[in-house]
């Protein structure tokens, strides 16, 4: 593989820091930041890469090593051994230098500012909120006088030329309506949508598009950033990614894909259904071509026989129609507006939102903790949600995340205890998952499924 060393100079929103920041960066502290950085960099050099072999990229990639260099004006970054496919003519393709700059800002940021101070405790709900804020705030997200208008944009990254084609078409009806775009910043149906709307953009003679792509340090490694993306945000753990979705987003629009996609679901579901928020509005769309039809139908399905009949009340199924999928998200991002303003609330930040606890507090993986998750139906549904949504993410690690592949090498495929009618729905939908090559990006070693669904 052909690689480069390179002296890269600031470009983005961080270039100045201290001493005391570049010397937890090193390779010979302690502090395990250097390690967690190199990833997080590598996985942007590797932008447009469709793979989710975290091991394989690794590997392939082993010599490539950074560092911070100091300097009066402002930090730089050596990188040895990086990707050629991020330089052209010797030069690192400054949307790749951006998000560089980007890792080295939520890495320092949130690791050596936040988290140090409140790692060693458990956050109120208010406190995670906060935090939230702060690191949308520092990455510089925030935008108080922009009319609402962030489309989020679910799905997989594991899905099909027909399904692709169709996000970028949404994405090019919202493109024309103004809106702006936010993903996971994957591949799949995180770029789809943004590429189409870059094209209206274009259209409109729209100059200052966003195009935000949200992330983590443990799966973007498994999910570089596509190439549209030109706001990166690295959130500490999946919750907090998560709430800063939700928190920033003003419509959402959700298209086929896998665990990850059934995850956010519940986790919007799960929020949207608690007796506090009924009165905010979170206008939410399932959308899909005609060919895909069955995907949502059976996610509709699966969510009435978990949540109740009532749950179609939070969201609309559209199939086949980019253009009244848009219309449907311009026309929820006015009432939004409205409701926003009658209620005091800023436009870049839904703080009226109420998000539980138990949807705000990091859910570890372990095998332990998956075969304890309380899969029943008799509890409240929110509660019922925030379990179900658990119960994804640990599936998500054990397909993409280096923690859960490590614990599902060591100790088998994770165990799922569910009352039996709530387990034969789970395992329908998780095995058409796995029917439609949507737990992983297709690849000759087949997909070997890390969990498996045991009735109490």
């Amino acid at each position: 593989m052909n690689t480069i060393d390179a002296l890269i100079s600031p470009r983005g929103s961080l270039d100045i820091l201290t001493l005391e920041e570049v010397a937890l960066l090193e390779k010979s502290t302690s502090s395990g930041l250097y390690e967690l950085f190199r990833q997080c960099c590598l996985a942007v050099l590797n932008c447009g890469n469709d793979e989710d072999d975290i091991a394989e990229l690794l590997a392939r990639n082993e010599p490539f090593d950074v560092e911070v260099v100091p300097q009066t004006r402002g930090a730089l970054l050596q990188v040895y051994n990086a990707p050629a496919s991020a330089f052209v003519n010797g030069e690192m393709i400054l949307g790749i230098k951006e998000n560089l700059f980007s890792v080295l800002r939520d890495i320092v940021y949130t690791h050596n500012h936040l988290y140090q101070e409140t790692e060693q405790q458990t956050l109120s709900a208010q406190q995670t909120t906060d935090l939230v804020f702060q690191i949308l705030r520092h990455a510089q997200a925030l935008a108080p006088r922009r009319t609402p208008q962030i489309a989020v944009c679910w799905g997989g990254h594991s899905i099909s030329r027909t399904e692709y084609r169709y996000t970028k078409q949404v994405g090019y009806e919202l493109g024309l309506r103004g809106h702006d775009i936010c993903t996971g910043c994957g591949p799949g149906a995180m770029k789809g949508p943004m590429k189409g709307a870059h094209i209206a953009h274009a259209k409109q003679r729209c100059f200052d598009y966003r195009y935000i792509g949200i992330s983590e340090p443990g799966i973007i490694a498994a999910e570089s950033p596509n190439p549209m993306v030109n706001e990166l945000i690295i959130m500490p753990d999946i919750e907090k990614r998560l709430e800063a979705f939700v928190r920033l987003g003003h419509a959402f629009i959700v298209f086929p894909g896998g665990v990850g996609t059934a995850e956010e679901i519940l986790y919007l579901l799960g929020i949207m259904m608690h007796p506090k928020n009924t009165d905010v509005q979170m206008p939410l769309l399932f959308t899909a071509p005609a060919t895909s039809a069955d995907y949502f139908a059976r996610i509709d399905e699966f969510l009435v026989a978990t949540l109740g009949e009532q749950v179609r009340d939070y969201y609309q199924i559209i199939i086949d129609d980019a253009a009244k999928v848009a219309e449907h998200a311009f026309k929820a991002t006015q009432i939004v507006a409205e409701q926003r303003s009658a209620h005091g609330d800023a436009y870049h930040f839904n703080w009226q939102l109420h998000i539980d606890k138990d949807f705000q507090q990091p859910f570890i993986p372990t095998h332990a903790n998956m075969a304890a998750l309380p899969l029943h139906l008799n509890q409240a549904k929110d509660k019922m949600a925030a379990n179900l949504r658990k119960a994804m993410s640990g599936i998500v690690a054990g397909n993409v995340k280096q923690f859960g592949i490590k614990e599902v090498a060591k100790h088998g495929p994770y165990c799922l205890n569910a009352e039996p009618e709530l387990m034969d729905k789970l395992d329908n939908m998780l095995q058409s998952f796995v029917d439609q090559q949507r737990m992983k990006l297709p690849s000759n070693k087949g997909y070997v499924p890390c969990y498996q669904c045991l009735s109490e």
